[in-house]
């Protein structure tokens, strides 16, 4: 039962990982994908040497760190509230609410935050410039994009990333509720020694899955959001590699950079996995 499956990831995984042999050829396009002069470590060297890779680097990790900090404990806190109350109707109406923002396409996310930002015509353009800071393009702030792309992720995502952390609340044992609550324990005393102990390993897991994507910053989102005014801070690797590959031709130089930017993720990735299987013994392998 699980053959088609097995099937369906090879054939659109695994056989397209041929493709990563680009970054080491010089790509010809009269010669297809196995043509070429192979050119080695040539792009990888490139692209290293380039005078964009220390802002491609800095603004990627900025912003993918910055996005972690703030956006990785809000599901979290999200779900502890939700577990906390205990009118039904009223536990749904909230989840229902919070889950909503996910299924917003990033085109209409993008298209909201250009209508509600404008200095002119929007809601908080019109409150800024009544609190006196006059007329403020915080999408044209270099000090303001990342704040505004950090706090919109959370507010669109955050409602749907705690449905995994709800379910594991879920199955914490009602016993132990009744212990602490027998006990004399406080609401937070609860959260405290009951439900956050229980999400502990869920926790760790989605942590570790979050860093191999440490420089995989969405590329839809801040393309969308990039302009002449904010490009210093917006311009990411995702982002760099398609003007490079899609609009400039370069597929082997792009490939390079893709590949680069898969092989920090998955150091990333495999140094906190080691980590937290010596300090805490859960571990994705």
């Amino acid at each position: 039962m699980i053959a088609p499956a097995v099937a369906v990831i090879f054939i659109f995984n695994y056989v397209p990982m041929y493709g990563i042999q680009l970054a080491f050829r010089d790509f010809d396009f009269t010669k297809g994908l196995t043509g070429g002069e192979w050119r080695g470590m040539h792009y990888f060297s490139q692209f290293v040497h380039s005078y964009m890779f220390a802002d491609l680097m800095r603004n990627t990790l900025f912003i993918s760190l910055a996005t972690i900090v703030f956006g990785f404990p809000a599901p979290i806190a999200l779900a502890l509230i939700l577990n906390q109350v205990k009118w039904k109707r009223a536990k749904k109406t909230l989840q229902t609410t919070v889950y909503l923002p996910h299924f917003i396409s990033v085109v209409v996310m993008v298209g909201l935050l250009n209508v509600l930002l404008s200095p002119n015509t929007g809601i908080v353009g019109h409150l800024m410039d009544a609190l006196g800071y006059g007329d403020v393009n915080l999408l044209a702030s270099t000090k303001a994009f990342v704040p505004v792309y950090i706090l919109s992720d959370v507010w669109q995502h955050c409602g749907w990333n705690s449905i995994v952390y709800l379910a594991a609340l879920s199955a914490v044992d009602p016993q132990l509720y009744d212990a602490a609550k027998m006990d004399g324990a406080s609401r937070w005393q609860t959260i405290r020694n009951v439900d956050i102990p229980a999400l502990v390993p869920t926790i760790v897991i989605l942590f570790i899955l979050s860093m191999g994507g440490v420089l995989a910053t969405g590329f839809e989102k801040v393309f969308l959001m990039q302009n002449t005014l904010n490009l210093p801070v917006s311009e990411v690797i995702a982002t760099y590699v398609y003007k490079i590959g899609i609009v400039s031709n370069q597929f082997s130089y792009s490939a390079a950079i893709g590949l680069f930017n898969t092989v920090i993720n998955f150091a990333f990735l495999y140094a906190v996995n080691v980590l937290a299987r010596r300090f805490s013994n859960i571990s994705l392998w």
